[in-house]
């Protein structure tokens, strides 16, 4: 949305928000059961202290008061309060009413009873205005500053997957593998999935699946003969979305941590069960040995990535569990995925 145009549509609200206070304020303000009729001595001085509480809203808070200078602004406010009320007194009441209670003052208490709860009430009014589009705003950039911190994020995951599969394929090319031209497919497919489907923060759970699946299948090029791995996946519903690339990060880090420490025997087993009401249960065993030349498994970028997405994107509608056991590595994660936006 374009901000001039949010900026201007905000700035007729607070208008329109004004005039409605004023009216509302000004019958409240003249009416008198005894004399139904709107005085006109009630019509001017509820404009001298309009004019007091407009300079008040519109000139003293910004310059003064929301920029932390208080004392200046209540002796601002002093001064424009007592000259509302020399106004009345010596001004107005003098020339509507000479005979009457124009020829006396009749104190300064009296005199601030009487003005004071109409500028409190304008005033109050525009300081909550103000108050209420500072905490809009501040959400605003709340989640503008999210949604760059989820790109920055992805961003990292994309150049983390690249260099890991770009190698396997170097590999591959080396030794001239009759497989290099369908790791290139798949690995062609995968880029693709990752760069033109995932610019949103959800996509559907179908194709995130079917991403997995590839993911694993050109993973498991790099296993040959050393082992198993195994892919199940129950319960796929249509209505529902989920984060892209979440997955894809635990997935990654099975392989490699499997091929890098194990020479055979290799095993990694990948369940993925969604229920009715969309709870996502996520269960990737790989196993490992710890004498091989790895770093610790729940450290690095990936998973630090992902940890910082699940934060964002599922606050309290997730659980991750990590643990290393003997030659085994297991992570869990349940999260209550979002219905699929039509």
């Amino acid at each position: 949305m374009d901000q001039s145009f949010t900026f201007s549509g905000s700035k007729t609200k607070e208008i329109v928000f004004q005039v409605l206070l004023h009216i509302v304020l000004f019958l409240f303000f003249s009416f008198d059961r005894n004399e139904p009729q709107i005085q006109q001595y009630k019509i001017v001085a509820f404009i001298n202290y309009a004019i007091g509480a407009f300079i008040i809203n519109y000139i003293l808070l910004p310059t003064f008061f929301y920029k932390k200078e208080y004392l200046r602004f209540f002796l601002s406010v002093a001064v424009i309060v007592t000259i509302i009320i020399v106004v009345e007194e010596f001004v107005l009441e003098r020339i509507y009413y000479p005979d009457s209670r124009g020829k006396y003052f009749p104190g300064v208490i009296y005199s601030l009873l009487d003005v004071m709860p109409v500028i409190m009430i304008l005033a109050g009014f525009k300081f909550a205005w103000d108050a209420s589009t500072k905490q809009r705003e501040v959400e605003e950039l709340r989640s503008y500053a999210q949604q760059s911190e989820l790109q920055f994020l992805k961003s990292q995951i994309n150049p983390h997957f690249l260099f890991n599969n770009l190698n396997n394929l170097y590999s591959y090319a080396l030794a001239q593998s009759p497989k290099t031209p369908s790791i290139i497919l798949e690995l062609s497919s995968l880029l693709r999935y990752m760069l033109y489907d995932c610019k949103e923060d959800f996509v559907a759970l179908a194709k995130e699946i079917e991403h997995l699946k590839n993911f694993a299948k050109l993973s498991e090029l790099q296993i040959e003969e050393r082992g198993k791995v195994n892919f199940r996946a129950q319960g796929i519903n249509l209505d529902y979305s989920i984060a892209p690339l979440i997955l894809t990060v635990f997935i990654e880090n099975a392989f490699k941590h499997s091929t890098a420490s194990q020479s055979s025997d290799i095993i990694i087993d990948i369940d993925i069960n969604v229920s009715d009401d969309g709870l996502l249960e996520f269960e990737c065993k790989n196993s490992f040995l710890s004498l091989g030349n790895t770093e610790s498994l729940d450290k690095g970028i990936g998973l630090q990535n992902v940890r910082k997405r699940l934060q964002i994107l599922y606050p309290n509608a997730h659980e991750l569990l990590i643990n290393e056991g003997e030659g085994l590595y297991t992570v869990v994660l349940r999260m209550q995925l979002k219905k699929k936006q039509e």
